[in-house]
């Protein structure tokens, strides 16, 4: 018994027990061995990942129902270890330059990986709750990487306060759920609401998304974000606005519909209106902002308005547009993220104001173009594949009757587009800045090339692949 779900954990065992292997390397050797480490920790990322094409990724419940090895985990965890893979490849250069090369990094992104794991895979609530605590408690570290900045040790220290409400606030939701439905498991949870929920229950439900809510910070539990996107070092924030969301989403999206998926009415109200408020306020107070980081925490807000449309829906074709949205998401982000490391003045400091982008077109035409495709993509612009994800949420909308709120989907859409052209008009149209220092990695260079490629209309070859396994993913949960 305890053999076989092991076998199903062995993401979990392989990124722990490298984890801890890779604490002692760094104990003894110390900072000197961290392009030896975090080259371990890209290759422990890329086993987990391997390991989910046998039992760990279809193999069923393990530890009486605590965990499920399912197809929906399996697809969540593939992005999650593909976008941490990315976060440690692009965080050496600039670590090395601000001369904060530590050997922590890899490790807390592994640790980080191990909790978002379970979170993908939770089907117990207190599962759910160890594994965004072991996210959080490596997320917090991240955020304040840079411990003599003090804009990274404000941003630590903004998240680890506005985190331990958001913990509070769930650990509270799940008291209460387990209080009046007297047990933790999604399964009992569903089983006590397919009865009409009471008043005590429906307090547990909405606290328990209200503490999800903060973890892909959908409005109203968006406010961390855009201080702690600015404030962490440029790696640390690539990494938040990937990997965590979607473990969140993933997570989000089973606890609807597995442990309240009978409860749908009630839910589904609370999600329509996180979407709808996160799009708007998303697209609108992003046109102020002058940081490039922050304009790219509003544009994190409002893509994961439109990744809810998907979960409004309720149906598995939504379930399915969802978990769409967040592939290309992740992929549009980390480019995003790759072309704002590129952002650095002569001297080679990193420079984060939307003007230094002025006439960017004409000092460094491939970059220009990469961060063009990339702001059109996620603007939802035809025919970038960015477009493709929006679609298929307004689709799975209209397909449940849902059309007027797909309508107004479709409306804020429009003016997310407005911030996004306005940064292709900078680089395209007005006056050229200070020339940036040319590029010194080949590895980021190609996975910006990569990253561009495939949200050009090449993605859409992806489309067959995408559809059969987001919707495999969504069918293990209906």
């Amino acid at each position: 018994m305890m053999s076989g779900s092991l076998l199903l954990t062995l993401p979990e065992v392989i990124l722990s027990a490298g984890a801890l292997l890779l604490l002692m390397i760094a104990a003894f050797a110390g900072d000197r061995a961290t392009q030896l480490i975090s080259a371990l920790a890209v290759l422990l990322l890329a086993a987990a990942g391997f390991s989910l094409f046998g039992p760990a990724g279809s193999g069923g419940s393990a530890f009486g129902g605590l965990y499920v090895a399912d197809s929906f985990a399996a697809f969540a965890k593939l992005l999650i270890y593909g976008a941490a893979i990315v976060s440690i490849i692009l965080a050496h250069g600039y670590f090395a330059r601000a001369g904060a090369l530590r050997a922590e990094y890899p490790i807390l992104l592994l640790l980080s990986s191990v909790g978002m794991g379970m979170m993908v895979s939770a089907t117990d609530l207190l599962t759910l709750y160890v594994g965004l605590e072991l996210q959080s408690l490596s997320a917090y570290v991240l955020a304040s990487f840079m411990r003599r900045d003090l804009r990274s040790a404000e941003a630590g220290l903004k998240y680890f306060v506005l985190g331990a409400l958001a913990s509070g606030i769930l650990l509270y939701g799940i008291s209460l759920l387990y209080g009046f439905t007297g047990t933790t498991l999604f399964s009992g949870v569903a089983g006590a609401a397919g009865d009409g929920l009471s008043t005590g229950e429906l307090f547990g439900v909405v606290f328990v998304l209200a503490g999800i809510a903060f973890k892909i910070s959908a409005v109203p539990f968006h406010m961390w974000t855009p201080d702690v996107y600015e404030g962490a070092p440029t790696p640390v924030t690539a990494f938040f606005a990937s990997a965590p969301k979607v473990a969140a989403m993933g997570l989000l999206v089973r606890v609807a519909i597995g442990a309240m998926g009978p409860a749908e009415t009630s839910w589904q109200q609370i999600v329509i209106f996180s979407a709808l408020a996160s799009t708007i306020l998303g697209g609108v107070a992003a046109i102020g902002q002058s940081n490039m980081k922050r304009l790219l925490a509003y544009s994190s807000i409002n893509n994961v308005g439109f990744a809810l449309f998907g979960l409004a829906a309720g149906s598995a074709d939504g379930v399915a547009a969802t978990m769409t949205y967040m592939a290309v998401y992740i992929v549009m982000t980390l480019g995003s993220f790759l072309c704002v490391l590129q952002m650095r003045d002569a001297a080679g400091n990193q420079v984060e104001t939307i003007a230094s982008l002025s006439g960017l077109s004409r000092t460094r035409p491939g970059l220009a173009a990469a961060f063009a495709i990339f702001m059109f993509s996620l603007a939802g612009i035809p025919p970038l594949f960015g477009f493709w994800p929006k679609f298929l949420v307004f689709d799975a909308l209209v397909a449940v009757g849902l059309w007027p709120l797909a309508m107004i989907g479709i409306a804020t859409s429009v003016i997310g587009a407005y911030y996004y052209l306005k940064i292709v008009k900078t680089m395209y149209f007005d006056e050229p800045e200070a020339a940036y220092a040319p590029m010194e990695s080949k590895v980021e260079g190609g996975l910006i090339a990569l990253s561009a490629l495939a949200v050009s209309p090449l993605g859409y070859l992806a489309i067959p692949f995408l559809a059969a396994t987001s919707m495999a993913a969504a069918k293990a949960l209906f």
